[in-house]
């Protein structure tokens, strides 16, 4: 709508703002008819017509089998429209029009804003399955023209009350009719078994709906006024109620066709299971984030009593193999509690990273600065616990053979993620400007812990390679490339 509305109408910025609120409510006003809507706004110079947006009704038959947005139509081929546009009035005179063997009924109703005409909705009414209307249709159509003269007089929709049509009732969902005083006048068999939920055993009709629901809803102290006020209609709200049996969402929508206010549409639906179903799921989340939150307690604490033991052991060799364990289990514990603060089990892994260099960064046996390059992104959490564990070892390999006791030097850590927006590749360089490898040493067969631990876990449990070569000039270089998801 933006694009045509900006390519063939004059109409500016705040215009096009109203336009979008019409429509974002008009699926209402489409249901209530049973009617399709086409909303033609004029060109620049006035001669034609463009047709912006189109909505079809989930109450009966469509009258259009065929998109209308984008269609131009002169000035004169529709004469209600013009009808319409020029006089400010809604028009509804005229014979039926035959579209495919199918008769058509044309309504016209201007769209003001500011006491200026903006466009026409064409509304158009299926009569093909025409019959004698029921008490529910008579209720439907009477408030559709309501609302019709609301929005020819430029009072609905409501300024400020952007609509949610995902998240709202719908008309088929179940509808109230209320009077100027909020008394029911009418309530759908939807509408009337949603309060049958909350607990309401009598009919609705000829009751308060503002008094019931205050009595349905639980409340510890006096009646609340507030919840009066808004079951009552007075203003356009949308809020939910919970009695004992459920819960209902309701949206109230005041009817002012000529400036006052005649009554009310409420809009309500039952929507006790999908809370339900949303509790479970935040109950379940915040299982989730406990158990992650304990395990890094109980892992923080297997770091300490490693730690403890390594202190108190004579052998060098077992202390620093114990001091091993320590950053190792110190860096599944870093995972788990980016997990516990998250709500799904994806975490973003700079961060881990950074805490993985800093941690492991307190070993370096000289001034070595290790710093990071590049981002790793978001990755899953079965990818985020290996992957912190691999860059844990071979930057503790670099630290502990690269460099002597005096020795400066830098360890870099960069990471790149391509490929497609489904699958990429993140390939992680650890470069450091130390001694070097050894002669004739072979990473794919050394027997050192460490490396057995990077190559079980990047060729085995995330499905990527691993290589230790030489570096440009001088020192190691560590490559490892693995299959990642993409996360937007």
């Amino acid at each position: 709508m933006n694009d045509l509305v900006r390519q063939h109408t004059a109409l500016g910025d705040t215009d096009l703002e109203w336009l979008h609120l019409l429509v974002s409510e008009w699926q209402l006003l489409s249901d209530l008819s049973f009617a399709d809507l086409v909303l033609w706004v004029p060109t620049h110079d006035g001669a034609r017509y463009v047709s912006v947006a189109q909505m079809r009704p989930n109450t009966g038959p469509t009258s259009y089998q065929n998109d209308m947005v984008g269609h131009l139509v002169p000035r004169g081929r529709r004469p209600m429209l013009d009808v319409a546009l020029d006089e400010g009035r809604i028009v509804r005179e005229g014979d039926p029009e035959w579209r495919e063997e199918v008769p058509v009924r044309v309504e016209s109703i201007p769209v003001r804003r500011e006491g200026r005409v903006l466009g026409v909705i064409a509304r158009n009414t299926n009569l093909l399955t025409v019959r004698t209307p029921s008490r529910l249709e008579l209720t439907y159509l009477q408030s559709a023209s309501d609302l019709a003269q609301m929005i020819a007089a430029g009072t609905f929709p409501f300024p400020g009350q952007q609509v949610d049509m995902d998240a709202s009732p719908r008309v088929g969902d179940g509808l109230l009719r209320l009077d100027a005083d909020g008394v029911v006048q009418y309530a759908s068999p939807n509408g009337l078994s949603a309060y049958h939920r909350l607990g309401l055993a009598s009919d609705l009709v000829g009751q308060h709906l503002g008094s019931i629901t205050a009595e349905l809803a639980p409340s510890r102290g006096p009646v609340d006024e507030a919840l009066v006020k808004l079951a009552s209609g007075y203003a356009p709200r949308e809020f939910e109620v919970e009695g004992a049996g459920g819960v209902i969402q309701l949206r109230a929508i005041p009817l002012k066709p000529k400036g006052v206010r005649i009554g009310s549409l409420v809009l309500l639906r039952d929507v006790t299971e999908l809370r339900r179903r949303e509790r479970e799921l935040i109950t379940k989340d915040a299982t989730i984030r406990e158990i992650h939150h304990r395990v890094k307690n109980n892992l923080q604490t297997v770091a300490a009593l490693l730690r403890l033991q390594a202190r108190r052991m004579d052998s060098v060799r077992g202390r620093e193999a114990l001091n091993e364990a320590v950053r190792r289990v110190g860096s599944i514990a870093i995972v788990h509690e980016t997990l516990s603060q998250n709500l799904d089990e994806r975490v973003e892994f700079d961060e881990i990273a950074d805490r993985v260099i800093a941690m492991v960064a307190e070993i370096s046996p000289g001034k070595v600065t290790c710093r990071r390059t590049g981002r790793f992104g978001i990755l899953d959490a079965e990818v985020a616990t290996p992957l912190a564990m691999v860059l844990t070892e071979v930057l503790q390999n670099a630290l502990e053979h690269a460099f002597t006791l005096a020795e400066h030097g830098t360890v870099d850590v960069s990471a790149v993620r391509g490929g497609t927006s489904v699958e990429q590749r993140l390939l992680i360089t650890v470069q450091d400007d130390g001694c070097g490898l050894p002669e004739g040493f072979d990473p794919q067969s050394a027997g050192n812990l460490g490396l057995q631990i990077v190559r079980t876990l990047v060729e085995g449990e995330l499905g990527g390679t691993f290589a230790m070569i030489p570096a440009p000039g001088r020192g190691t270089q560590v490559v490892l490339d693995i299959p990642v998801r993409s996360h937007k």
